[in-house]
């Protein structure tokens, strides 16, 4: 089976599954010379599926999960917190709910590519067997499986998930 026709598959399992929002970070331009707080912007939704964002007509590797959450002072013990409260910050001044899950970073993925046997982000065609990488350190798995589990698990979580 191409790897077109198990995302489509996987699509048509999902239906009225929950989405989470895909955002992308902007910098405004300066206004009299004064810089403006940056934001991220709506650019759609899609099922979150482990290390792939499935969305009605493409699939994208997953890059960083932000929160919106409104700007407040807050003391951090380390740089990489308070990146991550900017990047809610700027969720929240993009219009997102208080609250509401926000991808950021993702890149398009080419599922065709990896029917012609090139490697696109964490997709692969491994011994014929389109497959995925589920993490940087871990080996590859079949896509179908991936799949099934990820859809499985979206579908109906696990009580207290």
């Amino acid at each position: 089976m191409s790897t077109t026709s198990l995302l489509d598959a996987a699509r048509a399992r999902l239906g009225g599954a929950p989405r989470e929002a895909l955002g992308e970070l902007t910098e405004p331009r300066r206004v009299l010379g004064f810089a403006r707080a940056a934001r991220i912007v709506r650019r759609g939704s899609a099922w979150h599926l482990g290390v792939l964002l499935l969305t009605d007509d493409a699939v994208l590797a997953t890059g960083d999960v932000v929160r919106a959450r409104q700007e407040a002072r807050r003391g951090y013990t380390a740089e990489s917190q308070r990146q991550r409260a900017a990047l809610a910050a700027a969720a929240r001044r993009g219009g997102f709910d208080e609250g509401e899950t926000v991808h950021i970073g993702w890149r398009m993925l080419d599922p065709a590519a990896v029917d012609r046997s090139e490697v696109s982000g964490p997709l692969a065609l491994v011994d014929g067997v389109p497959s995925v990488r589920w993490s940087a350190a871990g080996g590859y798995m079949p896509l179908a499986a991936y799949l099934g589990e990820r859809v499985a698990l979206l579908l109906a979580p696990p009580p207290g998930a």
